[in-house]
Formats: C-alpha cells, structure tokens, sequence
C-alpha cells in the first residue's frame, strides 16, 4: 500500500477505533494502560492476515509464529551475551 491509499487505510481505521472508543466510553487519548492494550491488540491482529494466508496455501504456521509473529511483536530482543563493557 503506498500513497494516498496508506493515508486513507490510516484514516479509515483511526474512524473505526474512535468508534470502538465511543462505543465503550474511552475518551481519546486513552489512558495510558487502555492505549498500550490497544496497541498490543493491533500488533496482534496484524499477524491474522498473515497466518490465515499461511493456513490456506497449507504452508507452516508454527515455525512463522516463533520467528515471525515473535519478530513484529515484540521487537528485537537482545541475545543473552556478556557484557562487552564489564
């Protein structure tokens, strides 16, 4: 997606979760806690797209979960290595 088709994707869901917000009576901004949830919920859904294309063409799902789904949630993780400046 690139262009003004991004640009209104974004708009079209900020619409939806500002009436999600309404809906159950969240003002915007969020309270700390409500957005950060929010956020992770996202994060999460992203990845059904991508699992469900994986299930269809019968490709594994397991080994896109760890490596993956882990990746673009949480982010890089650092590697349990010793302290260079110790």
């Amino acid at each position: 997606m690139t262009g003004t088709t991004a640009y209104v994707a974004s708009l079209a869901a900020g619409i939806l979760v500002g009436v999600v917000y309404g809906l159950i009576g969240v003002h915007s901004p969020a309270p700390p806690l409500i957005a950060l949830c929010g956020l992770f919920g996202i994060l999460i859904g992203e990845q059904v797209v991508p699992i469900v294309r994986r299930l269809l063409r019968g490709e594994d799902v397991a080994s896109f979960l760890r490596v993956g789904c882990a990746r673009h949630i949480l982010g890089h993780l650092p590697k349990n290595e010793p302290d260079r400046d110790a």
